[in-house]
């Protein structure tokens, strides 16, 4: 049985593939562990000078496992601190990171993309965050996220309807860097990483970490209030049903509980 998140290492560029495309790489906790891990090898590995996130098959990451999310529900609450965990340790990489999104980059698997320094995007790709249609909210981190790289209006539109963005108005957004053809994204993607793994290493780690200090400021906000809102969503009835009706394949009835 083949790895779901696969890791190589070629010409300074380490590549990580989430290799489950026949769920859209949904991601599973142990696909998250697995994740965290290549991540952190890939952090700690001198030869390596840029790393590339990439999703088997037609998707690039539809977020996390829908079925887990169920279970977690009917468990009590469900749990998404280990996700953000790995989003906060793929950000703070000292390589550059790139994610070259060849479909849909659904909730998680847009803030994965997200994460990345550098996003380049086939014309066939799309972004969403919908969880507000199943009844969860986008963490709270994660949500400043989006704030920080789109801006807050955009950020509205986007968790508020759920609608899906393709890869021109994302790069109009400033959700992704770059778009090119399907055909040619491996192509464009394995240029770009040569281009920075030619640069100054020790030079390109220095200039990251300075964009990355400026970033850091939104981790100093209060949020507790935030968190226990959260929480809130988390142990909701609405969600319990959201998932449900995911699974049912029909349309939810909210209530506000």
């Amino acid at each position: 049985m083949a790895d779901e998140i696969e890791a190589r290492v070629a010409d300074h560029v380490c590549w990580i593939t989430l290799n489950r495309p026949a769920k859209r790489n949904a991601l599973t906790t142990g696909m998250i562990a697995d994740l965290h891990a290549a991540v952190e090898r890939a952090a700690a590995e001198p030869a390596v000078r840029v790393v590339v996130v990439r999703g088997a098959g037609a998707a690039f990451c539809a977020g996390l496992d829908l079925g887990e999310l169920a279970a977690q529900r009917a468990g009590g609450a469900v749990e998404t601190h280990t996700l953000e965990h790995t989003l906060d340790v793929l950000e703070r990489c000292p390589q550059p990171t790139l994610a070259a999104v060849q479909g849909d980059a659904i909730a998680g698997g847009c803030e994965l993309a997200l994460h990345c320094d550098l996003r380049v995007a086939a014309d066939t790709a799309r972004f969403a965050m919908p969880l507000a249609r199943i009844g969860l909210a986008v963490p709270v981190t994660l949500t400043w996220k989006l704030v920080e790289t789109i801006g807050a209006a955009a950020t509205r539109e986007l968790l508020f309807t759920g609608e899906p963005v393709g890869a021109d108005a994302g790069l109009a957004l400033g959700l992704v860097n770059r778009v090119v053809a399907a055909a040619d994204l491996e192509s464009a993607v394995a240029s770009l990483a040569r281009q920075i793994a030619h640069n100054a290493p020790l030079a390109v780690r220095a200039m990251k970490a300075f964009v990355q200090r400026a970033a850091d400021e939104r981790r100093r906000w209060q949020r507790d209030d935030l968190e226990a809102l959260a929480a809130r969503v988390r142990a909701s009835s609405d969600l319990r049903e959201g998932l449900t009706a995911q699974r049912e394949r029909r349309a939810p009835l909210f209530k506000g509980e």
